[in-house]
């Protein structure tokens, strides 16, 4: 798969990112994020492959294009059998968020990226438009910490784990009113809390990177994300732990179903039968092959945003997979119009 797959993956991440950042600090958040779902749409759509979204543009929105359940790549096509061969065809299943911080570009803000992730069908686990309770730490903590413990107890797990003091430790969290009890403990445990207004993807696989200075990501975020996020840092051998939250007064923001005896009940319809059920990455991630690609829009942590010149953009992207065990940043000069605007800036 990643041979196949990989350097197409990160051109669809690239295009959605480039796209996406002509809207960089103009306060179009919507419009941010829709040339970014038909630029990756457009490019996935000349993959040798047969892919379904399990993860897209909204399980309850009517959207026209990478909504769940479509079905994108050259060998969906109704000639396909012009192009593809079914009999070595690999199916697989697809998780995007074609612009990870729409707010974030909305407002030139850092952190903001276009990913997915990818394996074989039924790979990944397909999370509903819910929330996400979710605890992610490095390898080194992977198996020790764990998201039913306090988060004085991880906090103190993480330290000796990483053989730091706790108020050398920088958490992530979601600035929500939700977490104000969080933060507050985060902070009376001794380390220090990192808030960020949108973004907890590239939060959560900047735990898995050394020198990152990020140790740890805890809060509630989008259930959908929390899934990306497993592959990835399942790929990097990470520490990921999700727990659906289905209970509006436990989110306080954001639209979450009309009753928590509701979203119980969708759940089940789901398949899902034990609403508490904790779910690491293995199980959030578990196709024999997982790849995960971003492409930075905005400046972050772990990569560049798209920068322009006369001519063309250079991106910074990062590709992740179970299949070769390497994470990869890929710097790309992309050439619009004349190839003598080439500059390396």
């Amino acid at each position: 798969m990643e041979s196949t797959l990989g350097l197409e993956i990160i051109e669809v991440v690239e295009q959605a990112a480039i796209a996406s950042s002509h809207w960089m600090g103009k306060g179009e958040k919507n419009t941010a994020d829709e040339v970014a779902v038909e630029a990756m749409r457009e490019r996935m759509n000349k993959i040798h492959m047969r892919g379904r979204i399990v993860i897209g543009e909204g399980e309850r929105d009517e959207a026209p294009m990478l909504y769940i359940g479509e079905e994108v790549g050259i060998c969906t096509r109704e000639d396909a059998k012009d192009f593809c061969n079914p009999d070595e065809l690999v199916e697989i299943d697809i998780a995007v968020d074609p612009c990870e911080g729409t707010n974030l570009v909305a407002y030139g803000q850092p952190g903001s990226m276009a990913v997915l992730a990818i394996s074989e069908k039924g790979g990944l686990f397909a999370a509903p438009d819910f929330y996400m309770k979710k605890l992610a730490a490095p390898a080194v903590a992977a198996g020790h910490v764990d998201i039913n413990k306090s988060a004085t107890e991880n906090l103190k797990i993480l330290s000796e784990c990483m053989s730091r003091s706790i108020e050398e430790l920088v958490v992530v969290v979601m600035d929500r009113p939700r977490h104000k009890e969080l933060i507050q403990e985060i902070r009376n445990a001794g380390a220090r809390v990192r808030l960020i207004s949108d973004g907890d993807v590239s939060a959560a696989i900047s735990c898995a990177f050394s020198g990152t200075n990020i140790h740890c990501l805890m809060g509630i975020g989008a259930a959908p994300e929390g899934v990306i996020s497993a592959a990835a840092m399942r790929c990097l051998g990470g520490h990921f732990q999700g727990q659906l939250i289905y209970d509006p007064e436990v989110v306080k923001t954001g639209l979450i179903g009309e009753s928590r005896e509701g979203n119980i009940a969708r759940l089940q319809e789901m398949g899902i039968n034990d609403p508490d059920k904790v779910y690491n990455a293995d199980e959030l991630a578990s196709g024999d092959t997982v790849l995960f690609a971003a492409c930075g829009i905005t400046p972050g942590t772990l990569m560049e945003g798209v920068r322009f010149f006369h001519g063309g953009a250079r991106t910074q992207s990062l590709v992740i997979s179970t299949q070769s065990k390497t994470a990869r940043f890929v710097d790309t000069i992309h050439l619009f119009d004349n190839p003598k605007s080439l500059q390396l800036k």
